[in-house]
């Protein structure tokens, strides 16, 4: 029951866009804002103010790069990384109280 509790108490991540958008910083450490918006099909309105809200828990840094023009970039910080382990292990845990269906 532990892990249920655990899942109830982060907000940040218990939302669909945000854990998406961590799922997919997870292995790559860093990728583009057009990038995200492609995978996860919201407004770029409605990405920037769930990256917001991860930046302002610690779990992304927002920053420049300098390309052929300037674009936003999103990188997952070591507390973002170490936070959304601990959610997914708690969740895979709650998964395995739900009984198997025959």
């Amino acid at each position: 029951m532990e892990a249920l509790r655990e899942l109830s108490r982060n907000h940040t991540l218990g939302n669909p866009v945000r854990l998406g958008v961590m799922l997919y910083l997870l292995p790559r450490g860093r990728v583009l804002f057009r990038d995200l918006l492609k995978v996860l099909e919201v407004t770029p309105g409605n990405l920037d103010s769930h990256l917001k809200a991860l930046e302002k828990a610690g779990y992304i840094e927002i920053y420049k790069v300098i390309a052929d023009r300037p674009r936003t970039a999103v990188r997952i910080t070591e507390k973002g990384a170490k936070e959304t382990g601990e959610y997914l292990r708690a969740l895979k845990e709650a998964l395995s109280l739900i009984p198997a269906e025959d």
